[in-house]
C-alpha cells in the first residue's frame, strides 16, 4: 500500500515524539536511535527516511517542543494590549507553558539537565540562542514602550530590565526542573509572576 503525505507526517511526529520522551528521561547521549524506534515503535528504517542522524532528530524535536514558546514571542510582539500587560500575559503563559505542556516542559529539562554541550549539538545550540536573543529582544522593546507610556520607571536601562525578566524566568525555571519537590509552581506561578511583575514598577 502506498503512503500518503499524511502517513509519512504521522510517523515522522510519532519519532519527535518518542524522541522527546527519551531524550528527557535519558539525555541526549544516553539515547541511541534503536531505543527511539522501539519506543516509537519502528525500526531505524524509517527514523533515517526522516531524519539524517540523531543530531538532525536532536533539532526537530526542540523545534518541534518549543513551537509554544516561538509562538509567544510572536503574540508578544503583534497583540494590541498595553506593553506591561503583555509582559504580564508572557510571563504567566510562561509558567502555564511548563505546568500544562509537557512537551514544552520537556524541552527545557533536556536542554538544561540532559544535554551535554559538546560539538553534536552545535547547530541547536545555535538556534538556542537565536531564540534566546529575539525574547529579549521582544521584552527590551516592550519595556522601552511600558517607560514611554509611565508604567514602568525610567529608572532602570530597559535592556537590563529585558535581562531581567529572561533570568528570573530561566532560574525559576531550572529551580523547579531539577528539584521539582522544592515547590509547586502550578500553586505558586502566580506569585512568581506577581513578584517579577512588582519588581518592574520599583523605581
Amino acid at each position: 500500500m502506498r503512503r500518503t503525505k499524511e502517513d509519512a507526517e504521522k510517523t515522522r511526529l510519532k519519532i519527535i515524539e518518542a524522541a522527546l520522551t527519551l531524550f528527557s528521561r535519558n539525555g541526549y547521549s544516553n539515547t541511541t536511535l534503536a531505543m527511539i524506534g522501539t519506543e516509537a515503535g519502528y525500526s531505524r528504517g524509517p527514523i533515517y527516511w526522516h531524519f539524517k542522524n540523531k543530531d538532525d532528530l536532536f533539532q526537530a524535536v526542540l523545534a518541534y517542543s518549543q513551537e509554544p514558546l516561538e509562538l509567544l514571542v510572536a503574540e508578544a510582539r503583534g497583540t494590541a494590549l498595553p506593553p506591561l500587560a503583555t509582559i504580564e500575559r508572557f510571563v504567566a503563559r510562561w509558567f502555564d507553558l511548563l505546568v500544562e505542556d509537557a512537551w514544552f516542559r520537556q524541552s527545557f529539562e533536556i536542554l538544561l539537565n540532559k544535554t551535554e554541550l559538546t560539538d553534536a549539538v552545535a547547530a541547536t545550540l545555535k538556534r538556542e540562542r537565536k531564540l534566546t536573543r529575539s525574547m529579549i529582544g521582544t521584552l527590551q522593546e516592550l519595556l522601552v514602550a511600558a517607560q514611554a507610556d509611565g508604567s514602568v520607571p525610567q529608572t532602570q536601562a530597559p535592556e537590563q530590565l529585558a535581562l531581567l525578566v529572561y533570568t528570573q524566568l530561566m532560574g525559576v525555571t531550572q529551580s523547579w526542573l531539577f528539584a521539582p519537590r522544592l515547590f509547586n509552581l502550578g500553586k505558586q506561578r502566580g506569585f512568581f509572576t506577581g513578584r517579577l511583575m512588582t519588581s518592574l514598577q520599583q523605581p
